[in-house]
This record gives structure tokens, C-alpha cells and sequence, in this order.
């Protein structure tokens, strides 16, 4: 028995894996494009089984297909959306930039499945599993519907358990005072449940913004077909396709109002990277205020402790690292870098078809699973152990000159610099310089300098 079956297309005849279910059309890309380790993400896999689905039952209703084989379409789609099907889509993210070899990867599978199931070549891949679409506009389609899956389902699940656990955290430590820091120096007194108050408010601004940015991404492409006139597709294949890609999501989109800029803008794409960009922006600040915090335990800051999960040294024994906070810091810096081929790719919009939508897509899908994936992490293993030092933050709160600051009402900011400066000058504290330089006596100090009352 052969290892391999004859397969054809417009150009002639290829070699397929006899074992394989796709055509000629994928195996020359294939071959042709042997480039890297990067493969068209799995998401864009599920929802190519989604939009041909829905685009099955569209024509379907529309009169174009019939039932049995809107049937064996839909049999075979429902195997993609669900993974079952992963191994037949090859292709690399370095191919066409328009994603026609993924989309005929699809179509092939499609039939392929379809036909083996039946016994008969029923599905056509382009005349039956493509009727009423093309690459163009199916390729941006997947798109959309992976990433509103993706933010829904994945990015901001983990983001409101991170959100969660830090207002737990807020309400465990509040009454605990430590010194605030600015510059990285000494500034004036802080509630530690204020300081995890502004992480978790930032968290829920890079959430609110990542929800702005949903309504342009539930707009699809599909049936706009090649330049966006809708050649070849009828007037309400786009309308229904989009109901039904609805049903199948349990989440609400809708037909492009425009197909001529769906086809070739990709503003919705890096108008949603961009909060997420906001939102790396911010976790990197987190973590690193985290690992700064926790930081020692005998020569740093020592004001934290968060878990220690494995050895941080192959040569000093005992010692533990921050390892968490370095991973998060490392996410947001690739989710930066993808932020500027996301916009790059965008700007290549020529004409009537944006042709770098696989690199695109690629490295957006890229940051929303590495934020996600990051965040879970990062609370499960670091956020949710963590735990003030109380006595620490209150050794370093007493020793901090800032509280000098509540002294400029009373005897003024140049008084009450001499008096920050005396002290550390002589290595006295702030009352004894007040006291040295005459400016007032230790009970009105006492009474002036009350941590409690700063915050």
C-alpha cells in the first residue's frame, strides 16, 4: 500500500500523506514555505471550524446548499472547532499574508473529512466548504472571532480573579502604615492597603479598557468575499453568517457595515493590542514593585514576603528569588515587542487587503495567552501568598525623614528641610534636630508627627 495518495489542483498534481485528510493546496504550502517552528495558532484553527460552520448553514438557508451536505460540512467543522482535527493544519504563520493557504488548509480538511465520512467525494473544498467566501474575508473573520473568544473566555476571566485577590488583599492589610517611596527615595507615609489599592485599580482600568475595544472586534468580514463587493456571495450571506457564528460563540457579533475596510484595515485588532499593551504596562509596574518589596531578605527592602516555590541558585545555597515577578516582567516585555508588529502589520494594508495578517494575528493571540496564562500564574503562586512585614515597614516608617513634611505647616519648608538635614547629617532623629535647632519641643513634635493622621 502506497504512503501517499495523488491529489490535484489548478496547477496539476501533487503527493499528499496518504494518512492525511488534506489536499494539494496545503501540501504545497507545506512544502513550500518551510520556514521556522511558528505554526497558525490553534485559535485561529477553532474559529475557522466556527465561521465554516456558520457559513455552511448560512448558504444553507439561503438556498445554496443542501441539507446533506450542509450536514457533512457541519460535522466536520464541529471536529475542528474541538480539536479533534488539530494534526491536519500544518501550515506555518510565514505563508501568504493573506492566510489563503490556511483558509484552503480549512476547506480541504473540510472535504476530506466530510468525504471519508461519507464514503463519496461530496464536499468540494472550494465549490462547497468555501461557497460564499474567500480568504479575504474569512481569514479576517477568524481573526475577530478568536480574539473576542480569547478576551472573553480566557484574557479577562484571569484578569478579574487578579482583580479579586487583590481587594482581599486590600482588606487584609488595611491599619498597617509603611513608608511611601518616590524616585525610589523616602517619601511621606502610605497605607499598605493603599499601595495594593492602586494596583488593583490599575488592573481594573487595563480591564475596562480591554472591554472598549470589544464592540470593532465583533465586526466580521465574511461577505465581503475578495475586495470587499461581496462578489459571488449573496446580500444576506453576511448578515446571517454573522447570527450564526453568534449561536455557536454564546457571544454576540455582527456583519462589518463596511466590507471595503474589514477587508483591508486592521484598526480593531491593534486598538485591542494596545490595551493590552496598557495592561503589560502595568503588570510589569506591579511586579516590580512586588520583587522590590519583597526584596532581602536580610539586605533589601525586607517590607514583603511572598512564597517561596524553588531554589533561586545553583551555587548560594538557600537562596530564593522572585521568580513569579520575573516571569510577569518578561510577559510584559514580549507583549510590548508584539505590540509593534501588530501595528506594523496593520500598516500594510495595500489596496483592497491587508497582506500580514498570520504575523499579525500570530503575535496578538501571542500576548492575550501570555497575559492570561501570566496572570493566573502570578496569583496563584506569588500574589495570593503574599504578606506584609508589619514590623518591617513600621522600623522603616519610623526612620523615614519624610515624615518632616507634616512639620512645613507649622514652622515652614525651609525650616523643616534644615531639620531633615540636620538629622541625617548627625545621624540623629527627626525630634532631636527639631529639638537641636530650637524649632520646637519634643511634646509639640509628638503631636505634629502622627503617621496615622498622613494618610
Amino acid at each position: 500500500m502506497s504512503d501517499y495518495r495523488i491529489e490535484h489542483d489548478t496547477m496539476g498534481e501533487v503527493r499528499v500523506p496518504a494518512d492525511r485528510l488534506w489536499g494539494a493546496q496545503t501540501q504545497r504550502s507545506l512544502e513550500n514555505f518551510p520556514i521556522g517552528t511558528e505554526k497558525m495558532p490553534k485559535e485561529i484553527l477553532r474559529a475557522f471550524g466556527i465561521l465554516k460552520q456558520a457559513a455552511a448553514e448560512a448558504n444553507f438557508r439561503l438556498g445554496k446548499l443542501d441539507e446533506e451536505k450542509r450536514d457533512a460540512i457541519r460535522e466536520a467543522c464541529r471536529a475542528i472547532a474541538e480539536g479533534e482535527l488539530d494534526k491536519e493544519f500544518p501550515l506555518a504563520v510565514w505563508q501568504t499574508g493573506s492566510g489563503t493557504q490556511s483558509n484552503m488548509n480549512t476547506n480541504e480538511v473540510i472535504a476530506g473529512y466530510a468525504n471519508r465520512a461519507t464514503g463519496r467525494k461530496m464536499i468540494h473544498p472550494n465549490d462547497h466548504a468555501n461557497m460564499s467566501q474567500s480568504s479575504n474575508d474569512t481569514f479576517p473573520t477568524a481573526m475577530h472571532i478568536a480574539a473576542v473568544t480569547g478576551i472573553e473566555k480566557k484574557l479577562l476571566p484571569s484578569l478579574e480573579r487578579l482583580i479579586a485577590s487583590m481587594k482581599e488583599k486590600e482588606e487584609a492589610h488595611r491599619g498597617i502604615l509603611k513608608s511611601g517611596r518616590t524616585h525610589l527615595m523616602d517619601a511621606t507615609p502610605i497605607a499598605f492597603s493603599q499601595e495594593i489599592s492602586g494596583w488593583r485599580s490599575m488592573l481594573e482600568h487595563g480591564r475596562d479598557m480591554i472591554l472598549q475595544t470589544l464592540p470593532p472586534l465583533r465586526e466580521l468580514a465574511l461577505g465581503g468575499t475578495a475586495v470587499g463587493t461581496g462578489i459571488n456571495a449573496p446580500k444576506e450571506f453576511g448578515t446571517l453568517a454573522a447570527e450564526e457564528v453568534s449561536k455557536l460563540t454564546g457571544t454576540t457579533f455582527v456583519t462589518a457595515e463596511n466590507k471595503f475596510h474589514s477587508l483591508t484595515s486592521k484598526d480593531a485588532l491593534v486598538f485591542s493590542h494596545g490595551a493590552f499593551k496598557a495592561l503589560a504596562a502595568d503588570l510589569m509596574k506591579i511586579a516590580n514593585d512586588i520583587r522590590w518589596l519583597a526584596s532581602g531578605p536580610r539586605c533589601g527592602l525586607g517590607e514583603i514576603k511572598i512564597p517561596e516555590n524553588e531554589p533561586g541558585s545553583s551555587i548560594m545555597p538557600g537562596k530564593v528569588n522572585p521568580t513569579q515577578c520575573e516571569a510577569m516582567t518578561m510577559i510584559a516585555v514580549q507583549v510590548m515587542s508584539n505590540d509593534v508588529a501588530v501595528g506594523m502589520a496593520a500598516s500594510q494594508g495595500n489596496f483592497q487587503l491587508n497582506v500580514f495578517m498570520p504575523v499579525l494575528i500570530y503575535n496578538y493571540l501571542q500576548s492575550l495567552t501570555l497575559l492570561a496564562d501570566g496572570m493566573e500564574s502570578f496569583r496563584v503562586r506569588c500574589f495570593a501568598g503574599m504578606e506584609a512585614n508589619a514590623d518591617k515597614m513600621k522600623e522603616n516608617l519610623d526612620r523615614s525623614l519624610m515624615l518632616a513634611t507634616a512639620l512645613n505647616p507649622h514652622i515652614g519648608y525651609e525650616n523643616a528641610a534644615k531639620v531633615v538635614k540636620t538629622a541625617y547629617k548627625e545621624n540623629i532623629t527627626l525630634k532631636q534636630a527639631a529639638e537641636k535647632l530650637g524649632l520646637m519641643d519634643g511634646e509639640e513634635f509628638d503631636r505634629l508627627i502622627r503617621p496615622e493622621t498622613m494618610v
